[in-house]
């Protein structure tokens, strides 16, 4: 047990738990109502914006699993690097207009848009299940970041209740104060949260090269470790992999802003200003993310071994820190752990009170009502991101989390595309959604769940691609035709319930 680096982690994580709690103090709103308690009442400016945004998009698992993948694999590692700068771009142009649409009819996440745009019950509960299918495993693989600081210091058992009491404790705690706060409390939180994680990286980026004699002995001897590795690699990207990292940033890129959470962050704000505003400066995130994958170059100059890539970045802080700042770094990774959860908990728990309960179980429901029901759906999603961690192997919720990204891509036509045109026929979106998801979910099963990249054969040609991009693709073929033969035949297309006025950049200033 480090008792020291404890003590530190200790307190910083109690600090947060007492901020998550004061939230529901801040900014005055009632939250016994839907919109308040998981839109904090849509008033976050461009300041609470950038932290809410920034930490809803990078969590605990990223600060774990990019390093790690670096570790084992080398350059490709790096593609969430142009993955998160193309989110960028795709956000400025995309979430301005969706938040326009959305405050206009007080819609609430994706499928209350697709509901209203294409006047389709089976769709937007497409778009529902899908997007809380592909959260939930999210969820769950936070816990990883917990878990392995937590094992890291020595405070959980070999095996029983003592191995996951420390866990469960730690989600107990996010449970209660997301209960009582909602957005407000992720929305504080992220604060610290990014305060602490900055502060780590740019003390890792000057201390770390020091005590191994700079940047460019850490990338020759990194090379030299991945070159005689069990599964050679390189710091450098064969040109074989091109396609397959193009594929994975770009398909990523967009899948990332169709997340439940991801558009819940956006929607929280008070105006399209405030979302541009962030979409100019959230890159700065990618600067840092990619300091933190050379933490696996890190990790391999510094010769840290192990056969769990989760422990590859705590491993390496323990050899290279004092254990309090190692305690610092680890509180850093827990706490970024608890904010994406909260927010995602929160967008899943939306999209099951506003495009399950309501519109199948109670549709006189008050927005009461809803909160209600989405307070105690937060605490059940939070349960079951437990009992993945606890009963279930790791590798099934990161095989879940694999097919999670395939998933909610197969989104992008009704979501994404829809708030541009209306061409798409509402049948022919569903049946491109079953396509896409069939395609994309077979593709993950041949590979064994070992990778999100397929090789797609055409003829003698083979293009090693993201699975989820092609999927997508066979999505949209099959919408088109069909769309092309119901129009053709004249099948109703329904009621569109917005118009154009909706979308317009009506916003002339604001004060962020």
């Amino acid at each position: 047990m480090n008792w020291t680096a404890f003590i530190v982690f200790l307190i910083l994580f109690l600090f947060v738990t007492g901020i998550g709690f004061w939230a529901a103090r801040w900014r005055h709103g009632d939250l016994s109502e839907l919109h308040e308690w998981s839109l904090a009442g849509r008033q976050f400016g461009t300041f609470i914006t950038w932290f809410l945004i920034g930490g809803d998009l990078y969590t605990a698992y990223t600060f774990i699993a990019v390093p790690a993948l670096v570790f084992g694999a080398g350059a490709v590692g790096f593609f969430a690097v142009p993955y998160t700068i193309l989110v960028f771009p795709i956000m400025f142009v995309v979430m301005p207009r969706f938040w326009a649409v959305a405050k206009a009819h007080n819609y609430m996440t994706p499928a209350d848009f697709v509901r209203g745009r294409f006047d389709s019950r089976g769709l937007a509960l497409a778009v529902a299940v899908t997007g809380i299918l592909a959260t939930m495993p999210y969820i769950a693989l936070q816990l990883v970041g917990i878990q392995v600081v937590l094992e890291a210091m020595g405070l959980v058992g070999k095996t029983g209740i003592l191995h996951d009491l420390p866990l469960i404790l730690a989600f107990a705690i996010l449970a209660a104060y997301t209960y009582t706060s909602g957005l407000r409390a992720p929305a504080t939180v992220a604060v610290v949260k990014d305060t602490l994680i900055y502060i780590t990286v740019i003390v890792a980026m000057i201390v770390i090269p020091m005590k191994l004699g700079g940047f460019g002995h850490i990338f020759q001897t990194a090379n030299l470790a991945l070159l005689h590795g069990p599964k050679p690699a390189s710091i450098l990207l064969s040109p074989k992999g091109y396609l397959a990292f193009a594929t994975l940033a770009v398909g990523s890129a967009f899948a990332l802003l169709l997340y439940p959470h991801a558009v819940t962050g956006v929607f929280a704000s008070k105006g399209q200003n405030a979302i541009k505003r962030n979409a100019a400066f959230l890159p700065l995130y990618s600067i840092v993310l990619a300091l933190i994958a050379i933490f696996g170059y890190m990790a391999l100059a510094a010769h840290v071994h192990t056969t769990v890539p989760s422990l590859v970045v705590p491993l390496l802080f323990m050899k290279m820190f004092p254990s309090w700042f190692v305690g610092f770094a680890f509180a850093a990774i827990a706490i970024g752990a608890l904010v994406p959860a909260a927010i995602m908990s929160i967008a899943a728990s939306n999209l099951f009170t506003r495009n399950i309960y309501r519109e199948y179980f109670a549709p006189n429901a008050t927005t009461r009502d809803e909160a209600r029901v989405a307070k105690l759906v937060s605490l059940v999603v939070k349960l079951g991101a437990i009992l993945f961690i606890v009963a279930l192997p790791l590798q099934f919720a990161i095989n879940l989390q694999l097919l999670g990204g395939i998933w909610i891509l197969q989104t992008m036509p009704s979501v994404m595309i829809g708030l541009y045109t209306r061409w798409f026929h509402r049948t022919a979106l569903l049946l491109g959604w079953v396509a896409g998801m069939a395609v994309g979910t077979l593709m993950a099963i041949a590979e064994a769940f070992k990778s999100s990249v397929y090789p797609l054969q055409i003829g003698h040609l083979v293009l090693p691609g993201y699975a989820a991009v092609w999927a997508v693709l066979a999505n949209l073929i099959v919408t088109v035709v069909f769309t092309a033969v119901f129009r053709a035949s004249h099948v109703n297309a329904g009621t569109d319930h917005t118009v154009q006025h909706d979308y317009d950049d009506y916003e002339k200033s604001e004060v962020g």
